[in-house]
């Protein structure tokens, strides 16, 4: 029953002060906010950036060659005949092989101009990209074989030149490699992507697909990196490594000249970098919870010094240095614990309230909260002990005697 009426005591002592209460609990809100906040802001991109690799697949990788220092070199490039070797030299093991090419062209039709950016799709385009296609059809592998002028617009793109979303059978003239060509949409896909990504990736980039056979041919146009999709079906890193081999071999290259990375190993490489400085940032984020703990120590000093007479009294009808002690310490707690609380509270509003913003999925780890509202108790507790033994520690003759 005790440590009800000091729990009971410790509450309506702080509510008596409120205003200096709850500027004391500010310094554990703005630490715990902070902590929170930028740790699940890592956790959140992190998350972000494993579901795009996801949609693009961990299997992507790509290859280029570099000279014997190590550096890009222009004299030795991928051809259309190293795609197909490639091909048929794996044809279970590779899904996609392509170039991945692309450029930002001007599109003018009637009096409406706009920049769209280009991006060429080999055989199997939907290994590559897998677009939500709304009215027409997606690029076919005959499409690609044959050189059609064929586009495959985005909404925005069709809506910005067209007037109208559904602008499958328009056609619009654009010069590539120096050719004009009349292009006709197929094909009306929907962006998915999220608003950061799309923030990210240039806001309202204008986009459309073709047959990268327009942009690359046996005869030349040849490209610096060599895209593949590896099947999830076979070893990654064993067919990747069988790749490099095989185009060693056909470009007559050593094979630390030829140099591959797949998105598996990027996704690792930033995950790690995000999670690292996420880390750091966080416990930078934690010294605000410092700084809130001897404000705590400071006001419970206060609160002692101006409570002196009730602590003469207590001791004289009988309580205990221990039970002077303890109402003090409970009272440090619980402003630490109100601070806490109130500080997770704002950070999980402030994440989940960006995410929603930004359309992706907040990630708000509980181990992240535990830890953060454990170490502001903590802290609490530990700022708190110094006035409390300061407290337990008066005479009761002399504490009667304050005024």
């Amino acid at each position: 029953m005790l440590i009800w009426e000091n729990i009971r005591l410790a509450i309506s002592a702080i509510w008596i002060n409120k205003m200096r209460s709850f500027l004391t609990m500010l310094g554990m809100i703005i630490g715990i906010f902070s902590v929170i906040t930028i740790v699940s802001l890592g956790d959140t991109m992190r998350g972000v950036v494993a579901g795009e690799y996801e949609n693009v697949g961990t299997g992507l990788a790509y290859v280029y060659m570099t000279t014997e220092d190590g550096y890009y070199t222009d004299n030795d490039l991928f051809s259309q005949q190293d795609a197909e070797n490639l091909r048929e030299a794996f044809p279970k093991e590779l899904t996609y092989v392509g170039f991945n090419t692309g450029e930002r062209l001007d599109v003018t039709v009637g009096r409406t101009t706009e920049k769209v950016y280009f991006n060429g799709l080999a055989k199997n385009p939907e290994a590559m990209k897998k677009l939500k296609i709304i009215y027409g059809r997606m690029l076919s592998n005959q499409d690609i074989e044959e050189k059609r002028n064929y586009v495959v617009l985005d909404k925005d793109t069709a809506l910005s030149l067209f007037g109208k979303e559904n602008a499958v059978g328009s056609t619009f003239s654009v010069t590539i490699n120096r050719e004009e060509r009349e292009l006709l949409v197929i094909g009306i896909y929907e962006n998915t992507d999220s608003a950061l990504m799309k923030m990210l990736s240039g806001g309202g980039t204008k986009t459309a697909y073709i047959p990268e056979s327009i942009y690359v041919s046996s005869e030349g146009n040849t490209q610096w990196t060599l895209y593949f999709i590896i099947s999830p079906e076979v070893d990654i890193n064993q067919t990747q490594q069988r790749v490099v081999n095989l185009l060693s071999r056909i470009k007559n290259k050593p094979v630390e000249q030829i140099v591959s990375y797949s998105a598996a190993q990027e996704m690792s490489t930033i995950d790690t970098m995000l999670g690292s400085l996420s880390a750091v940032v966080g416990a930078i984020a934690a010294i605000s919870l410092l700084v809130g703990g001897i404000g705590i120590m400071n006001i419970m000093l206060v609160s002692v010094t101006e409570r002196t007479r009730e602590i003469g009294i207590r001791k004289a009808l009988g309580a205990r240095m221990q039970d002077i002690m303890t109402q003090f310490l409970i009272e440090a707690a619980i402003i630490s614990a109100l601070g806490g609380l109130i500080g997770t509270l704002l950070g999980i509003g402030v994440i989940s309230l960006a995410a929603s913003i930004l359309g992706v999925k907040a990630v708000v780890k509980p181990t992240v909260i535990l830890l953060a509202v454990a170490f502001s108790a903590v802290v609490g507790l530990g700022f708190g002990m110094y006035p409390a033994r300061k407290a337990a520690k008066k005479d009761p003759v002399e504490a009667l005697r304050f005024e």
